[in-house]
């Protein structure tokens, strides 16, 4: 009964897993519609998309603290009702602001889901093969969650209005409150360290001045203030790393990153990340505004890319029980920079076929990378410092993410916007102009638009590509990290009920 009741509690984590990361991606298919409705302008719209993914990444490590000291449990319980909550304002939503501010506290929210449903898992399973197969079927979550999220997303929008993509949430969220308090376990640390909120003010803001600086940079005529913001956000970096080397308890334990096999396996995390996100926007958007398809009809195009991450997260146990973790993991990744180059062939009649193998292909190579490599992460560093390196696994997750969408979506507008010779922002637009000329000038536009925006899609392989390629050649440099006790059992201090 108590095996039951463990995997009963696996599956219950494994919604706020899942919704966490598909937030991070639902809006792809929602956008122009979304945007439509509101009046959101292009930058409205990054930020629309952005401020969620940047919120938790800013502050997962933070809640992760914050979980040691009041409960893990607590935390997760707290988090999944501000979740539903948040959900209910983002659907009904009036205007871009009101729904950017609904985003960036339902990131907040995530922060507190994400690092409490590993940490848990963690604790829960204490057969070494167990934990194994529910960290394997966690990471499957975390990270296909992202993939699927647009799946969920058009299938909504074909029957519902664009607010139907966050009440999706509110269900599953309050199966967790009522079920979570029978079926999980509580732990907390009474040597937690203390909540810094010096460093948590200065994490945040230097993130979000940088990712501002980089978008308004392709935006602004006169980049003064882009580029102020930049070098503000990068001192304010600075001096966020030299605050964490000199606290006896830092919030983020930057000392970690002297170990190579650690600083190697969250390096390719968060670059993989970029690279997934990036290539994912722009293929939502080549589905639906240059080869037409429904929102219904794109979202089951784009299934392959989630798909292929769950495979390929799911057979990484099996390969690494056959060659060393390291050759596993660039060997997928190898395989994810040619599935990446499939889509610089992306043109005429075979642009559909090309598409789908391309993200599939990309998608099945990162499996073992994010499989393998959070147990890596926590393997590679002593067992007091093994949530640390848990919580700094999820941020680079996350914040690769929301780099993806905003540095590869720069790189794809800057593209786009050169073809067009600036008579043109953005496909959407470009799509609705179109629609108010006369037949002739309309068709003409469209063509136009379409292979600038194909040909960004283009350079968004290539980019995809080098990076994969360079992961692999990164992690085949690591050292094998050295095996640590078993992180089942509990750390020195913990109680739990």
């Amino acid at each position: 009964m108590r095996v039951n009741r463990t995997w009963l509690g696996l599956v219950l984590l494994m919604l706020p897993t899942l919704l966490v990361a598909m937030d991070m991606t639902a809006l792809l298919l929602a956008l122009p519609r979304l945007s439509a409705d509101l009046g959101a302008t292009n930058v409205q719209q990054l930020w629309i998309s952005d401020s969620y993914g940047l919120m938790v990444a800013g502050l997962v490590i933070t809640m992760g603290t914050l979980g040691d000291r009041i409960g893990r449990r607590r935390l997760l319980m707290i988090g999944g009702a501000a979740f539903a909550v948040l959900s209910v304002v983002a659907a009904f939503a009036v205007s871009p602001l009101m729904l950017v501010v609904a985003r960036a506290l339902l990131g907040v929210a995530g922060a507190t889901l994400a690092p409490s449903t590993l940490a848990l898992i963690t604790n829960m399973f204490r057969d070494e093969r167990q934990r194994g197969q529910a960290i394997a079927i966690w990471a499957t979550c975390q990270f296909a969650g992202g993939a699927f999220g647009p799946v969920l997303a058009g299938f909504l929008l074909q029957h519902f209005w664009w607010g139907s993509v966050f009440l999706a949430a509110v269900p599953a969220m309050a199966l967790l409150l009522l079920a979570g308090p029978i079926l999980l376990p509580e732990f907390r640390s009474e040597q937690a360290g203390r909540l810094d909120l010096a460093s948590v003010g200065l994490s945040l803001v230097a993130v979000l001045l940088m990712i501002y600086g980089i978008k308004q940079l392709t935006v602004e005529s006169v980049p003064v203030v882009p580029a102020v913001a930049l070098v503000v956000g990068a001192a304010l970096g600075f001096v966020f790393v030299r605050r964490q080397l000199r606290l006896e308890t830092p919030l983020l334990d930057l000392r970690l990153l002297r170990n190579r096999p650690f600083t190697a396996v969250l390096v390719a995390l968060v670059f993989a990340g970029i690279a997934m996100a990036g290539t994912g926007l722009l293929v939502t958007q080549y589905l639906q505004n240059v080869l037409g398809f429904s929102p219904v009809a794109s979202a089951v195009l784009f299934a392959p890319m989630g798909l292929g991450v769950a495979v390929g997260t799911m057979a990484a146990p099996a390969l690494a029980r056959r060659m060393k973790q390291t050759t596993a993991i660039a060997g997928g990744l190898v395989g994810s920079a040619l599935g990446s180059l499939l889509l610089v062939g992306v043109e005429g009649a075979s642009a559909l076929p090309l598409v789908l193998t391309g993200i599939t292909v990309l998608a099945l190579g990162t499996g073992p990378l994010f499989a393998l490599g959070t147990g890596l992460i926590v393997g590679s560093a002593p067992p007091e410092r093994a949530g640390s390196a848990a919580s700094m696994s999820e941020t680079g997750n996350y914040f690769g993410g929301s780099l993806g969408f905003a540095l590869l979506g720069v790189v794809a507008a800057v593209v786009y916007r050169s073809r067009m010779d600036g008579t043109s922002d953005s496909l959407a637009g470009a799509v609705a102009a179109s629609r108010r000329l006369p037949a002739g000038q309309g068709a003409e536009l469209l063509h136009t638009a379409r292979e600038a925006f194909t040909a960004g899609l283009h350079v968004i392989g290539v980019v995809a590509a080098v990076i994969f390629a360079g992961l692999a050649a990164l992690v085949l440099t690591m050292r094998p990290a050295a095996r640590t006790a078993p992180a089942a059992l509990p750390e020195p201090g913990t109680t739990r009920s």
